[in-house]
C-alpha cells in the first residue's frame, strides 16, 4: 500500500503473500512453496514476506483485507489506496466485477513487440466473500494476472514458440540486438531464430532437424545439423546469447548449461526446462541456485520453466 496512501478503517495486513498459479499449475507451485496458509482457487497464501517462486505467474507482496458492507464502498477502498487495479476473479462474478467498473480502466491492449512494460504499478484485488476484499498494492507483475499479450505475427513465425521468446525478452527488459551472435539449440522449424535474427543479431542454429525453408534462407542465419549436446563450446566461441528449446530432460540440459558455464564462452542465457510427466522439481532447484539466475513461469510457456543468467548479474 502506498505510504502516503489514506487507510481505511478495518482495513487488516494480513501477514501473507499471495502467489497466483498459472492456469494448471497449482499443485507445482503448491509444492515449490511448501506450507500454505490458505488455497483460493489459483490463489496461494502463504505466510511471511514475498520469496522467489518460479510457479507464479504474479506475486501478491503485503496484501490487505478490507471489509466493505456494499459494492461503491469496496471501488472507494481500493481507489483510495491507488489507481490502477487488476481483478482476480474467481467467485462471486457479478458482484466483483461491479467492483471492477467502479475503479479506473487499465488498459490490457497485446503489447506490439519488442514496446516494453507498462511502467504504472498495478495491484491485485479479489473477494474472499461478499463482504471483504483482499488486495495486493504491490505485484510482480505489470500485467493482470501476470498473462502478458502480443500482437501475434501470424505469418513470419514456422510456430508460436516465438512468444515465449518475446515474452521472455520483455519480461527480462534485455535482449541481443546488432553486432550480436547468438547460439539457437533445437531451433527447428526456426521461430527462436526467426526472432533473434529480426532483433539484427546474427544465429547459429543448432538442431539435428532442418529448419522451415523460409527462416533458412533468411540472412545472418546459419543452420549446424547435430545435436546440441554434441557441441564443444570452444569450437563454437563465444556468443552473446545462448537459447535453448531443446526438447530433453532437465538433468541433462543442466550438464549442458554446466558445460558452458565452465567455458565462460557464453554472456547471457536463456532456456527452456521441458518436463516430461511429472515436475522435475529437483532440478528446478538446482538450475535456481546457479549464481546470478532467474527461473520463472511464462504465460506462454506450458509444462515448462524459464531459466535465464544475464550478463552482469550476481555471480559473474
Amino acid at each position: 500500500m502506498s505510504e502516503t496512501a489514506p487507510v481505511a478503517a478495518g482495513i487488516e495486513a494480513s501477514g501473507l503473500t499471495g502467489y497466483l498459479a498459472p492456469e494448471g499449475f497449482v499443485e507445482d507451485l503448491k509444492a515449490e512453496l511448501g506450507a500454505v496458509a490458505a488455497i483460493h482457487d489459483r490463489l496461494v497464501l502463504v505466510e511471511g514476506p514475498a520469496r522467489p517462486a518460479a510457479w507464479a505467474a504474479n506475486i501478491w507482496n503485503e496484501p490487505v483485507r478490507i471489509p466493505i458492507g456494499s459494492i461503491a464502498e469496496g471501488a472507494k477502498v481500493l481507489r483510495a489506496i491507488q489507481r490502477n487495479w487488476a481483478l482476480y476473479d474467481f467467485q462471486l462474478h457479478g458482484r466483483a466485477r461491479l467492483i471492477q467498473e467502479r475503479l479506473p480502466h487499465v488498459s490490457a491492449k497485446p503489447l506490439q513487440f519488442p514496446q516494453a512494460v507498462p511502467a504504472a504499478p498495478l495491484g491485485s484485488w479479489t473477494l474472499l466473500d461478499a463482504t471483504t476484499i483482499l488486495a495486493a498494492a504491490h505485484c510482480s507483475s505489470p500485467f493482470p494476472n501476470g498473462e502478458i499479450q502480443f500482437i501475434e505475427d501470424k505469418l513470419a513465425p514456422p510456430n508460436r514458440a516465438y512468444l515465449k521468446l518475446w515474452e521472455a525478452f520483455t519480461r527480462l527488459g534485455r535482449m541481443p540486438g546488432p553486432g550480436q551472435r547468438c547460439l539457437d539449440l533445437g531451433a527447428s522449424p526456426g521461430g527462436w531464430s526467426w526472432v533473434l535474427q529480426s532483433l539484427g543479431a546474427t544465429v547459429l542454429a543448432v538442431d539435428k532437424a532442418p529448419l522451415a525453408p523460409d527462416i533458412a534462407k533468411l540472412p545472418h542465419i546459419e543452420f549446424l545439423k547435430t545435436s546440441a549436446f554434441a557441441l564443444d563450446p570452444v569450437e563454437v566461441g563465444p556468443v552473446d546469447w545462448l537459447c535453448s528449446d531443446v526438447i530433453c530432460y532437465p538433468e541433462r540440459l543442466l550438464k549442458l548449461v554446466e558445460r558452458w558455464l565452465v567455458s565462460g564462452l557464453a554472456r547471457n542465457f536463456l532456456c527452456t526446462l521441458k518436463f516430461q510427466g511429472e515436475t522435475d522439481h529437483e532440478t528446478a532447484r538446482r538450475f535456481a541456485a546457479i549464481p546470478g539466475s532467474q527461473l520463472f513461469h511464462l504465460h506462454h510457456n506450458k509444462h515448462e520453466l524459464t531459466w535465464c543468467r544475464l550478463a552482469g548479474s550476481s555471480g559473474g
